[in-house]
């Protein structure tokens, strides 16, 4: 798949997403590799999605969602989530103008139309419930008024798998409102001796001109493409086949898998229906106006490894969610 990914984000579905190959080509400038990375962020503004990336530190997940923000031009905020925030410092507070003698709202970084919430296991409970509001609603509380958010708003949120101290485990209904949790692996030695050529510099002899990009794309462009992918059609035994992957994470004895006792809960209805949307943007995406059960199958880890829980049993054999997904994928009849 990565190395079909230039043909894929170059082929034009319409004129309404060259705007995808021409951040691609400042996203290149910038990154080496993460080709997947790059085709994801793609569906996400393409649905008006949040992203959670989960990856090692170093593995330029904070400089991807950065290269893409600064490659639109967008609104765009970067929160770094810390123990000691507060749900104040999120989506803003009210403050005393003593000149009239009234409270008056003081809007957060929330408003933005991209958000990178930096380590966003960080921050504790009040603040994620804070999150939430603005990531499902759109909408955040200020005191006893409510304020809408700028359009598109995405929420690309990253997170260290290994450091436990000081992070609290993001809560299920959080979860489950990211169409997407993206694994970033290591590099492969090839791309990772191109990154020590194109990083290994003095600060001083750099001031980053470089490698930072340029605005090349417009929201504009991002909203029509919207249009195309509502435009792109999905036959009755797509959709059946969709349900029936999330229906096969609930009740695995039904479709012949013995994996039940592994799963402590399937995938939702929220599931099925972010399924659909990725695997319709994974079509515009490759130039067609229809979308196949290859392209659900393309998408569906990444849509569903956040939506299966596995229980205990599976924790202490070394089983993950990406397992249960694949024996999923691979039982379930394919149309």
């Amino acid at each position: 798949m990565e190395a079909n990914m230039q043909e894929a984000t170059t082929r034009e579905a319409g004129p309404s997403i060259d705007w995808v190959a021409a951040i691609h080509a400042e996203f290149s400038r910038v990154i080496v590799g993460q080709h997947l990375l790059f085709r994801r962020l793609m569906q996400a503004l393409l649905t008006g999605n949040h992203v959670l990336i989960e990856g090692l530190p170093g593995m330029g997940k904070t400089l991807s969602v950065l290269t893409i923000a600064r490659s639109l031009d967008a609104s765009f905020r970067r929160i770094q989530f810390t123990p000691d925030l507060l749900p104040s410092d999120i989506v803003g507070t009210q403050i005393y103008d003593a000149r009239t003698g009234e409270f008056r709202p003081r809007k957060g970084p929330v408003f933005a139309n991209i958000v990178l919430a930096d380590e966003v296991n960080r921050a504790p409970a009040k603040v994620q419930s804070a999150l939430l509001e603005a990531m499902q609603e759109r909408q955040v509380t200020i005191g006893d008024e409510t304020f809408h958010l700028p359009v598109p708003f995405l929420v690309l949120a990253t997170q260290n798998p290994i450091e436990q101290e000081g992070t609290y485990g993001l809560p299920e209904a959080q979860l489950d409102r990211f169409l997407f949790k993206l694994v970033v692996t290591y590099p492969a030695i090839e791309e990772e001796r191109a990154i020590l050529d194109r990083m290994v510099r003095a600060p001083a002899s750099s001031n980053g001109a470089e490698t930072e990009s340029r605005a090349v794309a417009s929201l504009h462009a991002v909203l029509q493409s919207r249009r195309l992918l509502d435009g792109v059609h999905m036959e009755d035994k797509v959709r059946d086949y969709i349900v029936s992957v999330a229906d096969a994470t609930r009740n695995p004895l039904k479709y012949g898998l013995m994996i039940g006792r592994l799963i402590r809960f399937g995938a939702s209805p929220r599931g099925s229906v972010f399924l659909a949307l990725a695997a319709k943007a994974e079509a515009l995406l490759s130039g067609c106006d229809y979308v196949t059960p290859q392209d659900v199958k393309e998408v569906a880890l990444d849509v569903l490894r956040h939506r299966v829980l596995t229980s205990y049993e599976a924790d202490a054999e070394g089983i993950t969610s990406d397992h249960i997904v694949r024996q999923v994928l691979g039982a379930v009849e394919v149309p």
